[in-house]
């Protein structure tokens, strides 16, 4: 066999995939998920060796979910799938990633690089000879694209797309073919970190936007902060909270940055969604003569169908990679840098007395009697009042993302949810993944609230949480059907009508064992509070199923506002007949 000059005189010859999955422990990622397929076996043999544990999906959908609730916990994931049919398989769940700021690394077992040149006609492919066809699939969603040829390249490519997937918290796509697995490399590479500080802001042109923005800061009378999901994917929590408590100004969270801020604060007032916001919150940020807007998303959902009432006049924008000050842009200047040149020079501030937000939670309709179905209304306040510090809860796209809003949570709770890909599905996948990562944490519960017609999309990865033994507590909302579909169009259409199942039943199918799970149906309001009081379910020594039954016609005012929107914008007449 030839030797290949260019490793034979390495230092410390280590093999590819050995040099990657050190990489990634060395990233904080401590399990692997996926799916295995030919293309990718011999690269799993080394998860073990490398101190990492695999995590065998149910399909590669629900892997790409699963690693992307791991991200938003852990900080990055990796999930690994098999060339064509896997990745394939997978691509909606690293696109939801792409579209939601969340750092996955995708790597995919790709046939031998001989087999490639050659062009054969191998399985699972499209048997055209044409080998880069799913890659350029996942380039667009993919900050970058690491194909793995050369030895002597390999690790050059696999530092700079993991660092990139970190620095803009968006996945990356790893190509490994079959006889690259063994390669050799240097290993000396691995005693140095990958740098994963954020590039510097030039020095002149940040200190001129942090200059604008104290400028119309100290003008305002009666500012406030908003936050939303930017801030939270691009790491700038500590910068928003010293803010908070520098300024002492009332702050408020969109829908996708709930959990961003700590509730409990004095100064945290609510989720301001427009038409969809908590009460009375509409009425202060939309009367701000300044709105300091950090990580903004104004998708539909995130804004109760585009009903922001915020003058661009009177806004500040940070985001990750740039400021905006009204109308004026300031590129390649990055949010948290001026942050914390804006909290080190603030000074006094000219504040005009205004109204204070209430730091209530929302109590829920009252009830005469307690023998009556649960309500959204009801139900929302109440898990807030369950909640307990450093909870991990999950909402589904559907009634649970909506409702979610009008929950007031305890310190150090984590909300995830998938507002702006809203994928039906996400929630159960994505939920095995952050329980994943809270275990490694120390963390205790990870909660899940998905409806039945979601849960439908993704229930097997249920049997993954019991097969790693983890003590989710999971509430399938049963409302017979796609709730947030009828609400938007075909009330009574087929359509939006599922097959009822007895979804308890689901964990000893799945092959819980008795006396490692408990299940429970839960119809009145009495019913769920005494579950809320039992000690034990609350402790989550186990898994627990919980069948929520709630009125069909039933769900959140924000979703009803939001669906409202939503249907007359998709029946909005073209402001031209179509010429076809």
């Amino acid at each position: 066999m030839a030797t290949d000059i260019r490793t034979a005189g390495l230092r410390s010859p280590v093999d590819i995939a050995e040099y990657l999955f050190t990489r990634l422990r060395q990233l904080g990622i401590k399990s692997i998920q996926g799916v295995p397929g030919d293309y990718n076996l011999a690269a799993l043999d080394y998860i073990p060796k490398c101190g990492l544990k695999w995590v065998g999906n149910c399909n590669e959908l629900n892997a790409g979910y699963s690693s992307d609730g791991y991200a938003r916990i852990n900080g990055i994931s990796a999930v690994i799938t098999a060339f064509g049919v896997g990745e394939l398989s997978a691509i909606n769940g690293i696109a939801g990633a792409f579209s939601e700021h969340v750092p996955v690394v995708h790597i995919v077992g790709q046939p031998s690089t001989v087999s490639q040149r050659d062009g054969m006609l191998l399985h699972h492919t499209l048997g055209n000879g044409d080998f880069n066809v799913f890659s350029q699939m996942s380039a667009s969603i993919s900050c970058a694209v690491a194909k793995i040829k050369d030895a002597y390249e390999a690790p050059i490519l696999i530092d700079h797309a993991l660092r990139e997937c970190w620095i803009q918290s968006r996945p990356v796509y790893i190509a490994l073919p079959t006889d690259m697995v063994q390669k050799k490399v240097d290993g000396e590479r691995l005693k140095t970190p990958i740098d994963l500080t954020e590039p510097e802001n030039d020095p002149e042109n940040e200190d001129y936007a942090v200059d604008v923005v104290l400028k119309y800061l100290h003008a305002a009378r009666n500012p406030v902060i908003l936050v939303d999901a930017g801030a939270i994917r691009h790491r700038a929590l500590d910068e928003v909270h010293r803010l908070m408590e520098v300024s002492n100004l009332p702050t408020f969270v969109a829908p996708m940055g709930k959990g961003a801020v700590d509730e409990t604060l004095p100064n945290y007032g609510g989720v301001y969604a427009g038409d969809g916001s908590n009460e009375g919150v509409r009425e202060r940020v939309e009367g701000a003569d300044l709105v300091l807007s950090i990580g903004a998303l104004k998708s539909d959902f995130n804004t109760a169908g585009f009903t922001y009432r915020i003058s661009q006049l009177n806004t500040i924008d940070f985001y990750s990679d740039r400021i905006q000050v009204r109308y004026s842009h300031y590129p390649q200047v990055r949010m948290k840098g001026v942050l914390r040149k804006v909290i080190e020079r603030m000074g006094k501030l000219s504040l005009e007395p205004g109204p204070v937000p209430s730091n209530k939670g929302p109590n829920g309709n009252l009830v005469h009697s307690k023998n009556v179905p649960i309500t959204h209304a009801w139900l929302w306040p109440a898990v807030g009042r369950w909640l307990r510090e450093n909870d991990i809860i999950v909402t589904e796209t559907g009634t649970a993302n909506f409702g979610i809003w009008e929950t007031r949570f305890p310190k150090n709770v984590t909300a995830i949810s998938q507002v702006l890909w809203g994928s039906i599905g996400y929630s159960v996948g994505a939920t095995l993944g952050a329980a994943l990562a809270a275990r490694e944490q120390g963390k205790h519960r990870t909660i899940l609230f998905v409806g039945d017609g979601s849960f439908q999309m993704t229930a097997q990865e249920v049997s993954t949480m019991i097969r790693q033994e983890l003590n989710t507590i999971i509430f399938v909302i049963c409302n017979d059907g796609y709730t947030i579909e009828r609400y938007i169009h075909g009330w009574e259409e087929e359509y939006n009508d599922i097959q009822p199942w007895n979804n308890k039943d689901l964990v000893p199918a799945f092959g819980a064992k008795k006396g490692h799970y408990k299940t429970y149906q839960v119809r009145t309001i009495k019913e769920i509070e005494e579950l809320f009081a039992n000690q034990e379910f609350s402790s989550a020594p186990f898994l627990q199923f919980v069948e929520l039954y709630m009125p069909k016609d039933d769900a959140p005012l924000s979703l009803k506002y939001t669906a409202q929107a939503a249907a007359k914008r998709n029946a909005q007449p073209t402001d031209e007949p179509s010429r076809r």
